[in-house]
């Protein structure tokens, strides 16, 4: 027994003359390498909080930093010690390929998501129409955005879908044209139903002042007249000022001997 004790030590010992300076070298880059690590983790921090990474990237591109620099200190600090590396390597390469064809749909969702929060082709609470949904955006997560419809219906969209496909953002910009047609008999004063409609317009809160009004004949029919209404207005007083409007020019239009023709 105590040979077999004295062999074991003589393998380690001449183990340790051996490789004992790139163990020691290995662990001074190892301690070393864990302080930058750490010095890397508060700065990246720190600069994506002042460059307003959006706050649901922010532990995802931090983990994924981190975990990378991690994984390459430990293939350096073996490599220099002398343990083979192309085991590592095939092993990374192997789990890679199988995690990738197990999860390619995943993926497609998660580039997605990146890709929104960052090019930001919509916000929380912008109205978009998308996968032929229309609705208010409530939540934009990794996966998926949900968006809320007028008629309080939730609806879950892949990122992956959504990023790939035309999306159509009504909160985007600060003002949006309103357009609407409605028709009238050939026995009506022309002048007097253009009037009628200005004054409408002119009354009605939510159209924004100063922006251009049109209101005109848009084409001649067979049995009707048709006329076109074009106003400005926020996205937001959208559905409320069609409906105000419409019901008014009906009502006072009605109400000045302008009829409406009949449905044929």
């Amino acid at each position: 027994m105590h040979a077999r004790l004295q062999k074991y030590y003589d393998l380690v010992y001449d183990w340790l003359l051996i490789n004992g300076t790139k163990l020691i070298i290995g662990l001074i880059i190892l301690v070393i390498g864990l302080k930058v690590i750490k010095f890397i983790r508060l700065r990246l921090s720190s600069r994506m909080s002042r460059r307003h990474v959006h706050s649901s990237l922010q532990p995802f591109f931090l983990s994924l930093s981190i975990t990378a620099l991690y994984i390459a200190l430990i293939i350096l600090v073996t490599s220099v010690i002398g343990v083979p590396t192309s085991m590592f390597a095939t092993i990374i390469g192997g789990f890679g390929v199988a995690v990738g064809l197990a999860l390619s749909g995943t993926f497609q969702n998660f580039a997605g998501g990146v890709l929104i929060l960052l090019l930001k082709p919509f916000d929380i609470d912008n109205s978009i129409v998308a996968q032929g949904q229309e609705g208010k955006v409530t939540s934009i997560q990794i996966f998926y955005t949900v968006l809320l419809t007028v008629d309080n219906k939730t609806i879950i969209i892949p990122n992956g879908k959504l990023f790939n496909e035309v999306i159509v953002n009504y909160s985007r910009e600060e003002r949006r044209r309103l357009d609407f047609e409605f028709k009238v008999g050939y026995a009506a004063d022309i002048a007097k139903a253009k009037e009628i409609v200005l004054d409408i317009i002119k009354s009605t809160k939510t159209i924004i002042p100063g922006q251009p009004v049109r209101v005109g004949v848009i084409s001649l029919e067979t049995d009707n007249i048709r006329f076109t209404v074009n106003v400005w207005l926020k996205p937001d007083d959208y559905l409320a000022t069609k409906i105000e409007l419409m019901e008014n020019i009906v009502k006072q239009l009605g109400a000045a001997g302008i009829n409406f023709p009949k449905p044929g």
